[in-house]
């Protein structure tokens, strides 16, 4: 006799990716991104979960962590999620900092997302 199952998702995160374990973009987990008006037919429905997030930002970005914690997905998972929306024109990636070196406010946000989704 099997136990019952504890996992509440039941779709694997290779399914979501089909199958890919890399971004085909470089998107971090620090990455801000900014989502694009508007939708395209036949996006997935996780691909519509994080646009979904973006309504209430009003035209802010999310870092990704933010999105993998909101949408309790792993990190890597929602880094191809990010970089396939941005092969659709639907989100862009911040412009980097001068020097290269995230604001103190972004990491702690990222730092708040990372310690929501563990």
């Amino acid at each position: 006799m099997s136990r019952p199952r504890h996992d509440p998702d039941l779709v694997r995160p290779y399914v979501r990716t089909g199958g890919r374990t890399r971004p085909s973009k470089d998107v971090r987990l620090e990455s801000l991104v900014f989502a694009a008006t508007g939708t395209r037919p036949g996006l997935n429905p996780d691909a519509r979960r994080v646009l979904a997030l973006f309504a209430p930002a009003q035209g802010g970005g999310l870092v990704v962590a933010e999105i993998a914690s909101a949408l309790a997905l792993p990190p890597s998972t929602t880094r191809i999620l990010v970089a396939d929306l941005i092969g659709h024109g639907l989100m862009t990636l911040a412009q980097g900092q001068d020097d290269d070196r995230p604001p103190v406010s972004l990491i702690e946000r990222v730092l708040n997302g990372l310690r929501a989704h563990a």
